[in-house]
């Protein structure tokens, strides 16, 4: 016993002291106890506690892959909308089968929101609304108008008064994009002034309707849900 100093007998006390503790703590080892669960082997197995066990899991529905038809009563909401073996209904059909989440009922009412701020936006010059709704291609067009607009020291002088009609009249995929176009007749009195502050357009005291062919697209790759206006035309 001559090696051991006292340093070296005080830790070895500890050693066995703290051992105990834990055994008593954690308890030993019978025979008895259930293996540790692995879902893996659960799932393989068939393993019917895990199965009755469900309060921990979440189950996460299956992702389409792209063009994958969707279950039947997923076209439910696109066949009240639009007549079935039609064009439209088809169309509307490859998008949803595409993109999970459409709907034409709640696009059409995006659309309406988006086709009013669109309007007044560009009645005000405010690029920045316009950039976050506009294609790039859509939006150079408008800026470059306003831009003309601007030099000539022109105003226009607008009041949203509503959307009488919105209608969807073609849908397709092209490529990964869905594209929407809808016939919107909405009501609007518009009047462009001059530096002066005449009136060289349109008529501030009237109430005008207003015919328009506008075309929304979306990336359905895309985790981005917004759609954006990717072109337009006036209807006589």
């Amino acid at each position: 016993m001559g090696f051991f100093d006292f340093g070296t007998i005080f830790f070895l006390i500890a050693a066995v002291v703290i051992f105990f503790q834990l055994r008593n703590v954690l308890g030993r080892r019978t025979g008895s106890e259930r293996p540790p669960f692995d879902p893996y082997t659960a799932a393989r197995t068939g393993d019917k506690d895990a199965a009755q066990k469900p309060e921990n899991v979440v189950s996460l529905p299956r992702k389409r892959l792209p063009g994958e038809p969707a279950a039947p009563d997923a076209y439910a909401a696109i066949d009240a909308f639009a007549k079935p073996d039609t064009d439209l209904n088809k169309g509307l059909r490859t998008i949803k089968d595409n993109d999970p989440s459409f709907d034409p009922k709640g696009f059409v009412d995006g659309a309406m929101m988006a086709y009013e701020m669109i309007v007044m936006a560009y009645a005000d010059g405010d690029r920045k609304t316009l950039k976050n709704l506009l294609s790039r291609e859509v939006f150079d067009g408008f800026v470059a108008a306003i831009g003309e607009r601007e030099a000539k020291s022109e105003k226009i002088q607008s009041s949203f008064v509503g959307i009488d009609k919105a209608d969807i009249v073609s849908a397709e995929m092209k490529g990964g994009e869905a594209h929407v176009t809808l016939r919107i007749i909405s009501e609007l009195i518009s009047a462009t002034r001059d530096k002066a502050g005449t009136v060289i357009d349109g008529d501030p005291e009237t109430v005008a309707e207003v015919k328009d062919v506008w075309t929304f697209a979306r990336d359905t790759r895309s985790r981005d849900p917004n759609w954006k206006l990717v072109a337009t035309e006036e209807e006589d």
